[in-house]
């Protein structure tokens, strides 16, 4: 069912025309969605309006300010955490090739050779070990354990997205 023109006449607040009406009339007799809208309508335009107690304005600029402060706050610590964290971890890393840089240049080509075999030989074994694991844990496990396991997966990664998304929820308003 269309209701597309309805829902317009019904959000606007222009003048119908008597055929506009009538067929309006019409499609709410018959459309639960659109009669409900009308409703919803015509209790919102009935209601009564309050005027806000003086000092809104002024009272609702500083909350904004001071959520903008905290933000900004949030996102400087954020920055400096993210900064320092990896600054400390590439320092890490880097630490042996950094000190082999001081030695000489057989040294390092040495260093060089030697950490781009471990990582070869690194990637290599994982590899293997990811295709062991492909070719056994199909046959070892029902089909039916399978689905247990990815739908508790699927459950454990929804109730943390759904944790997240609670944690991180903050109160918007201004008190009266």
């Amino acid at each position: 069912m269309n209701h597309q023109p309805f829902e317009t006449w019904l959000l606007d607040d222009k003048v119908l025309t008597p055929a506009e009406k009538r067929e309006l009339d019409t499609h709410l007799r018959n459309c639960k969605t659109c009669s409900a809208l009308a409703e919803t309508g015509l209790a919102l335009r009935s209601s009564r309006i309050i005027t806000p107690k003086p000092g809104f304005s002024m009272r609702f600029q500083q909350k904004l300010a001071a959520q903008k402060l905290v933000e900004r706050r949030r996102r400087l610590w954020g920055m400096i955490v993210f900064i320092v964290s990896g600054v400390g971890l590439s320092s890490w890393f880097l630490a042996p090739a950094i000190t082999s840089l001081t030695s000489s240049p057989v040294e390092w080509l040495i260093t060089a050779a030697s950490f781009f075999l471990y990582l070869f030989s690194s990637l290599q074994a994982i590899g293997d070990m990811f295709s062991v694991m492909a070719r056994i844990l199909p046959s070892f496990l029902p089909p039916y354990a399978w689905m247990v396991i990815v739908s508790g997966l699927a459950g454990v990664g929804l109730l943390w997205t759904v944790s997240i998304w609670r944690l991180s929820r903050r109160t918007q308003g201004v008190t009266a």
